[in-house]
């Protein structure tokens, strides 16, 4: 479960901003959206902890993380939350089995290789683990990024733009896709875009 309270934030005297209070359950999904200029990817950076908010709060799971220092901050969002970027982010002298490990890597457990074939076979890249990930298509980053973002099981899942650059057909498959495992983990999904597209695929929405 994630919920914030009166969050603000400035990047100096002239850019402040101030965010609506949300709340997303266990298995619940969000559609935030908002045109270029309102604050999406200053939101869902602060919902990470990404950033640190002038004033409000943050609750993950019962825990604010406004109150945790730089470490544990750091520890929490590596076990709690699940990023699906904009730009996937990969280590390229990896493969994409080991990009997927990493997360685990990150948060301090046991690197889980069933559970990345698993992962990699359901989103549809089972062939590919082996590979670099700049030998992937960009729908296949994509989904390698969707299956990084899951591989702790986290509570939580943020996807920030996360169809932006793609056609119709394969924006519904990343919806799918994100809706589909968030569900079977049981996480809170929260997607930050401008994509007008998404509106009907998702019954909450808060526009900034």
């Amino acid at each position: 479960m994630l919920a914030t309270k009166q969050l603000t934030f400035e990047y100096g005297p002239s850019k402040r901003f101030s965010f609506p209070d949300v709340h997303c359950a266990n298995r619940e999904a969000l559609l935030i959206l908002g045109r270029s200029g309102t604050g999406k990817t200053t939101f869902l950076h602060l919902l990470a902890l990404l950033l640190r908010p002038k004033s409000g709060s943050v609750v993950i799971d019962q825990t604010d993380l406004t109150q945790l220092s730089a470490a544990e901050t750091a520890a929490f969002r590596a076990k709690h939350v699940g990023i699906v970027y904009q730009k996937p982010h990969f280590v390229s002298s990896l493969s994409v089995l080991d990009n997927l490990l990493m997360a685990n890597y990150l948060a301090n457990k046991p690197q889980d290789k069933n559970r990345a074939r698993e992962l990699a076979g359901q989103l549809g890249f089972g062939d590919h683990l082996g590979k670099k990930t700049h030998q992937l298509s960009q729908g296949e980053q994509q989904r390698v990024s969707i299956a990084r973002a899951v591989m702790n099981q986290p509570g939580v899942i943020l996807a920030d733009e996360p169809t932006s650059s793609l056609d119709d057909e394969n924006t519904d498959r990343v919806v799918t896709l994100l809706r589909e495992q968030s569900e079977q983990i049981g996480a809170s999904l929260i997607v930050v875009t401008h994509d007008q597209r998404l509106k009907d695929a998702f019954q909450n929405r808060v526009a900034l």
